[in-house]
């Protein structure tokens, strides 16, 4: 798995002035193939439209919650969240080699969501976020090594990291560490996208 999994948040991108697609043509040309579109609160026709402009930038666009945007859109996958729909019931609709990923905030989570046998977990927040009105408690490192012991496959910290947390995450045992805000607020995200792999080379 790529070390920096990228999320393309609309609202965030247009807050900051940033065209997501250009982005993301961008951090497709780092080597970033997998990312991760985040739409919380446009309407579902527009995700759609945004959905299908970005499958052609991305070679494997992954669909934050919605799975019958990403499967409309012909996305690689969806992420799903604790609120979302049942892993075991994306699995039933999904096509074969479609890719699920679940996020987790408790161990409990972890153990329920590795039964559903996902491709990816995130755990987190790792760190403080700002992403989320009402954000779950910030796990820690300590946390997200004792998920590593735990759950065998590939392993996404998510939650507030940035260039200074990054390697301390990937030191935990995540596989990747996903990025919201220090890519957005950026001024140049497809720089800040080449400094957070530069900093987890290190």
């Amino acid at each position: 798995m790529q070390a920096l999994y990228p999320i393309l948040d609309a609202e965030m991108a247009a807050a900051h002035g940033h065209d997501l697609a250009a982005c993301a043509r961008g951090f497709a040309a780092l080597g970033l193939r997998t990312q991760q579109l985040r739409a919380k609160t446009l309407p579902g026709r527009d995700f759609l439209a945004l959905a299908d402009r970005l499958r052609a930038v991305v070679p494997e666009l992954i669909v934050n919650d919605r799975l019958d945007i990403a499967l409309m859109a012909g996305a690689a996958g969806v992420h799903l969240g604790q609120d979302d729909l049942p892993a075991a019931e994306a699995r039933r609709l999904a096509p074969a080699g479609f890719v699920l990923g679940l996020s987790t905030h408790t161990p409990a989570q972890v153990a329920e969501a590795a039964a559903a046998k996902p491709d990816y977990l995130a755990y987190g927040p790792v760190f403080a976020t700002t992403t989320k009105s009402n954000p779950d408690p910030v796990v820690g490192v300590q946390a997200l090594s004792e998920v590593r012991r735990s759950w065998s496959g590939p392993l996404v910290a998510i939650g507030g990291i940035g260039l200074d947390t990054c390697a301390a995450a990937r030191r935990a045992g995540a596989d990747a560490v996903a990025v919201i805000s220090a890519l957005w607020a950026a001024p140049l995200p497809v720089e800040a996208a080449r400094q957070f792999l530069l900093a987890l080379e290190r």
